[in-house]
């Protein structure tokens, strides 16, 4: 070991991201002793410092478990204005909002350390299991260390076997992947010539200061950037409320002709400087994009003030997140690798299968949804869908992580949380989400905390007993077995949870547990929320599954769009009658332009 202070844990994790964050709290709730490193004084990662205060994915009610659950229900109660602003999410919110969530999570617990402002330097290992890491001014000594990094660090520090860039089709027989890496004829050559991982963006956070008012001019950044056609097809407004946050704010993460960037990726995991050169460049590149707004959508939209900490030695702080959102980064080589066709439906179903490890079992610990999404500015990527209509507007089909994916296939000592896990390129565009991750982390907690109880490796631990740890979590119970209509304050939850990792055969196809006894579903749910409201008006049904409610407004009308994300309110807008009068129950969305519907109180047939 090197010079400085020398500390010895029981669990290190290393990176306070969303994966490395939920693995830490999870650890210390069990009740191993714990020290988190992170780079950053803000916890979260995606959900704070990197500014994707607009999380993706996991936003059906039977989804919103775990620390990811208790995430929304906490945002719910802290965040000023509620967190239904824009379109791209039901959940916007302020970035320090959630960063004191987690910090508060952390705080609470006295066998949990949090030292930032420490990136790691080396990997300790004896032969072929990691022992600990040594930091710039200090290292750690652990039984479990735990890469929480954004770019999978520990990896190649540790030479720990891992992937970066894509895989051609005959290596996983992935539908959407190439099917060859230097074929100048193969249609996805462009790409793949010029980006080996998806592309991250500086997000930065604009502000309308109001009509007539002028904001502090936002200067250019001095560089040639092409942002012609950025709201082509939105228009202005539906281009500001994609990322809509509290307080008249906007979220600046945005795709088409946006400020994603990805020159010359190979740098992120080159030299600190080469690293600190993309940075800058990232940075200019949303400045830029941010001055561009402002000279064409008018002098009221500025920068935010005080969004995200001043901190020296990065181009971030102020209205400009602390970091880049990283949407890959290395990838472990695991026991089991998270393919495309483990993300996909199955034939003639609307769920993944379930994963099923070397011994027979089921060994899914934590679930996702997402559309696979993937960033590669002027590049559109062709993917197989995984996506279907429910409560009048699309959703990604379901599928699980397996735990197997989180651990190293050669080494012991170690476990992966972030989007480091071991997954394809391909399949990295669903697994790569905010909830995904805070699931990854929650069970990679679970699992080091149970290996020091059992004195066992990763790789050796019991599967149901850390199943069983994650549903059974006294604080944030964990789904692990995706189910459309299984709320997590269903009485029979934990029984069905059981029975389909018992007994795989038994899950069903189309993700609904009670699509034989329908009535089982429409059992009532939660009161409304506080911020609920009743809404009067003819219901029309409309195109693809969509569903509106035409409101009186004086001499007028306005038609609003009916979504929801809850059984119940799904199957009444299923059985709603073209024409008939409703009484909706729910919560108005300007930036959407829709009712997130809780309940249908009352229907007057035509």
């Amino acid at each position: 070991m090197g010079n400085g202070e020398r500390l010895k844990t029981e669990v290190l994790v290393v990176g306070g991201g969303t994966g490395g964050t939920a693995a830490a709290i999870q650890a210390a709730r069990l009740g191993a002793e714990v020290l988190l490193v992170s780079e950053w004084p803000w916890l979260g990662g995606m959900l704070t410092a990197a500014g994707v205060t607009a999380p993706d994915g996991n936003e059906l009610a039977a989804f919103q478990t775990g620390l990811w659950g208790a995430f929304l229900r906490e945002l719910e109660r802290r965040q000023p204005g509620g967190l239904h602003h824009g379109w791209v999410s039901f959940f916007t919110y302020e970035p320090a909002v959630g960063a004191g969530i987690f910090a508060d999570w952390v705080a609470a617990l006295p066998n949990l350390t949090w030292r930032w402002g420490h990136r790691p330097q080396a990997v300790l290992r004896s032969a072929e299991r990691v022992t600990g890491v040594e930091f710039d001014s200090f290292s750690v000594e652990a039984t479990i260390t735990i890469d929480g990094t954004d770019l999978g660090d520990l990896l190649a520090l540790g030479n720990v076997p891992h992937r970066w860039g894509w895989e051609p089709q005959d290596q996983w027989q992935e539908p959407s992947a190439p099917k060859s890496l230097s074929d100048p004829t193969d249609p996805l050559a462009p790409a793949i010539k010029k980006y080996p991982v998806q592309s991250p963006t500086w997000v930065v956070v604009m502000q309308d200061y109001g009509l007539g008012t002028t904001a502090p001019t936002i200067p250019s950044a001095g560089i040639s950037a092409d942002f012609s056609g950025a709201w082509d097809g939105y228009g202005p407004e539906q281009f500001l409320n994609y990322g809509r946050l509290p307080g008249n704010r906007f979220m600046i993460n945005w795709p088409q002709q946006g400020n994603d960037y990805g020159v010359k990726l190979d740098r992120l995991i080159g030299s600190d400087s080469a690293r600190h050169d993309f940075w800058q460049e990232a940075k200019h590149h949303s400045q830029q994009f941010a001055h561009v707004i402002q000279t064409e959508l008018g002098p009221n939209y500025g920068l935010a003030q005080g969004v995200f900490p001043q901190l020296e030695g990065t181009p971030g702080g102020g209205a400009y997140a602390l970091y880049p959102y990283y949407r890959e980064g290395r990838r472990l080589v695991g026991l089991t690798t998270v393919k495309e066709q483990d993300i996909l439906p199955i034939a003639g179903g609307q769920v993944a299968p379930l994963p099923v490890n070397g011994a027979g079992e089921v060994d899914a610990i934590a679930i996702g949804n997402y559309p696979n999404d993937h960033h590669y500015p002027g590049f559109a990527m062709p993917l197989a869908p995984k996506a279907i209509r429910w409560g009048g507007r699309w959703t990604g089909t379901p599928f699980t992580i397996p735990y197997g994916a989180l651990v190293p296939a050669e080494i012991d000592g170690l476990l992966a949380c972030d989007k480091n896990i071991s997954v394809t390129h391909i399949a990295n565009g669903a697994t790569r989400l905010q909830p995904v991750v805070l699931g990854i982390g929650q069970a990679a907690g679970a699992a080091a905390a149970l290996c020091l109880q059992r004195g066992c490796q990763p790789r050796h631990l019991s599967i149901r007993s850390l199943q069983q740890a994650l549903l059974k979590d006294p604080q944030a119970p964990a789904m692990v077995v995706p189910c459309f209509d299984l709320l997590p304050t269903d009485e029979h939850w934990m029984e069905y949870q059981a029975a389909y990792l018992r007994e795989p055969h038994t899950y069903p196809s189309s993700g609904f547990t009670y699509s034989l006894n329908p009535d089982l579903a429409q059992a009532p749910t939660a009161l409304s929320p506080p911020t609920a409201k009743t809404f009067r008006g003819q219901y029309q049904a409309g195109e693809n599954q969509s569903h509106q409610l035409i409101c009186p407004m004086g001499n007028t009308h306005q038609t609003l769009m009916l979504v929801a994300i809850t059984p119940l309110a799904v199957q009444q807008l299923t059985q709603a009658i073209d024409g008939s009068t409703l009484a909706v129950q729910g919560i108005h969305n300007g930036g959407g332009g829709w009712i997130l519907v809780h309940s249908i109180t009352k229907i007057e047939e035509k």
